[in-house]
């Protein structure tokens, strides 16, 4: 009889586990979708007709969440991952509803007109919210609360960067962080569900040019290299918190709000690649630093872009926009991975592969931010063609980054708690 029981709570699980996988591939790819397009649309009438407007955008988007959260929202705020752990860890506390739209369209926001951070955390708290309602209708039993979140976080991670195994990682890794069998289960059931979603939408990479073989003698350097994407993770967790804690202090919300945007809007009009989530500033970087004429001036912007983007998101976060860690630690790494590769074939005459390096770097700084190095091999070999040849280096690059960071800082952006 107990068998049967089980049974039958196992299927339960399945269908609703699959029913929130669906949910939540269409709030992550609609997000996806309307953000990039209005993010591009935007940058692009900035960058040919009114390049000034570059400084008030972010103001325009950070001060519209601010009024959002204060009458639509009734003065509720966000606080990202962290409000994913706090409701698993008790049965009675929930993600209210209004968290779906209030990340959905605060993310929009933030990212469409140039906070210079991405819609992947905003993606996965309203995606955990879904999965978190669907649990409160009470159509599962009890014990599955966790499961339905996970369920929902795999969907959208894998709708965001088209890679199921990522999503699954993420949701297991980072989110859950303990294994469980009903855990992997509904994790299961949610990733075939985006993966067969996947295949009815166009899905484009995040980096256009493909990854290429590599050489045990770049393996050092490889490795090097994510040790300094260790060193930059743990630089972007110290200045985020300390942004948060200094913005926080300002008493007056205009103050708060215009302060870090237009400081940030100014960043962008100097450096125009600090604009949204930087994806369209990480392509050009790499088709200057591939091309045979390249100005000299150019390395110094890019050694600037390494340090500036991890500000740029900083003050965002600070000033009130949405969003994490996700898209600046992937493009700052990728940024410092170019710069390596660059200063090597410079300076000691190797012949490094720039997009080898960008890649690594990406992977090994988005590690050591998340605290998930499983996530981010995996996330990043998907990232761009062919990345899984260069799935050893990552890995290597990629743990030693984790192991570093978490040797420098035992927390990350999402576990630190206030004192």
């Amino acid at each position: 009889m107990r068998r049967r029981v089980l049974i039958y709570s196992y299927v339960k699980l399945m269908i609703a586990s699959a029913t929130v996988a669906l949910l939540c591939c269409l709030l992550a790819f609609s997000l996806k979708f309307i953000t990039e397009h209005i993010q591009h649309l935007l940058f692009k009438k900035i960058e040919d007709h009114h390049v000034l407007l570059y400084i008030i955008f972010p103001s325009i988007g950070i001060t519209a969440i601010y009024f959002f959260r204060k009458y639509v929202f009734q003065g509720r705020k966000n606080k990202g991952i962290k409000e994913i752990y706090t409701t698993l860890e008790t049965r009675k506390d929930h993600l209210p509803f209004f968290k779906i739209p209030s990340h959905y369209i605060n993310g929009f926001l933030t990212v469409a007109f140039g906070g210079s951070t991405g819609i992947e955390v905003s993606t996965v708290v309203a995606t955990a919210t879904v999965g978190n309602q669907v649990y409160k209708r009470k159509f599962m039993p009890m014990a599955f609360k966790k499961e339905l979140v996970c369920a929902a976080v795999v969907a959208g991670v894998t709708v965001l960067f088209g890679s199921v195994i990522g999503g699954w990682l993420f949701a297991v890794e980072v989110i859950a962080k303990k294994l469980h069998k009903t855990v992997l289960l509904s994790c299961t059931v949610a990733g075939l569900v985006a993966l067969l979603f996947l295949q009815h939408v166009d899905q484009e990479f995040i980096i256009a040019m493909p990854a290429q073989s590599w050489k045990w003698k770049a393996l050092p350097f490889m490795l090097l290299l994510g040790a300094c994407g260790g060193l930059l993770a743990t630089f972007f967790t110290q200045i985020v918190i300390h942004c948060k804690h200094w913005f926080a202090n300002i008493k007056s919300n205009f103050i708060r709000v215009n302060l870090g945007a237009l400081t940030v809007g100014t960043l962008i009009l100097f450096f125009p690649s600090l604009y949204g989530d930087s994806y369209h500033g990480l392509a050009r970087m790499l088709t200057i630093f591939t091309a045979q004429d390249m100005a000299h001036t150019v390395p110094l912007t890019l050694a600037l872009l390494v340090l500036l983007k991890p500000l740029a998101a900083s003050l965002t976060l600070g000033a009130g926009g949405d969003g994490g860690v996700f898209a600046p630690s992937i493009v700052a790494g990728a940024f410092l991975g170019i710069l390596f590769a660059y200063l090597c074939n410079t300076y000691l005459h190797t012949d490094f592969l720039i997009i080898n390096f960008a890649m690594i770097g990406a992977a090994a700084t988005l590690s050591a931010a998340i605290h998930g190095p499983f996530t981010a091999i995996f996330l990043v070999c998907s990232a761009a063609p062919n990345g899984y040849a260069l799935m050893l280096p990552i890995a290597l690059g990629t743990f030693l980054a984790f192991l570093l960071s978490k040797k420098l800082c035992a927390y990350n952006v999402y576990s630190y708690k206030e004192a």
